[in-house]
């Protein structure tokens, strides 16, 4: 079992930027792959970003060279880093963990706003 809990969603005007933690507890010796995923209200969940343990990246067409997904083994946390946010980046974010056998585990959910 995986655990995962993210931090750092909030407020932020266009432009700014912010920081979201996922931290992870539990049996993840055998993830092969973490990310971000996010909901905007009435659309479908879409990746965000992904890093491999291999730390390979993935980015969403929309997201890149705004964010920048990165992982600290030692503290088992992935972060993500959002950059020249805009309002369409508006929703809920969710920390998912993909192992290399079986169902993904998924963290509750942080909201990030973007609005003036």
């Amino acid at each position: 079992q995986v655990q995962l809990v993210e931090s750092g969603g909030g407020s932020v005007q266009p432009g700014g930027s912010l920081r979201l933690s996922c931290a992870a507890s539990g049996s993840f010796f055998y993830i092969n792959a973490m990310g971000w995923y996010r909901q905007a209200p009435g659309k479908e969940r879409e990746l965000v970003a992904a890093i491999t343990s291999g730390a390979n990246t993935n980015y969403a067409h929309s997201v890149k060279g705004r964010f920048t997904i990165s992982r600290d083994n030692a503290k088992n946390t992935v972060y993500l880093q959002m950059n020249s946010l805009k309002p369409e980046d508006t929703a809920v974010y969710y920390c998912n963990a993909r192992p290399y056998a079986g169902k993904d585990y998924w963290g509750k959910g942080t909201l990030v706003t973007v609005s003036s």
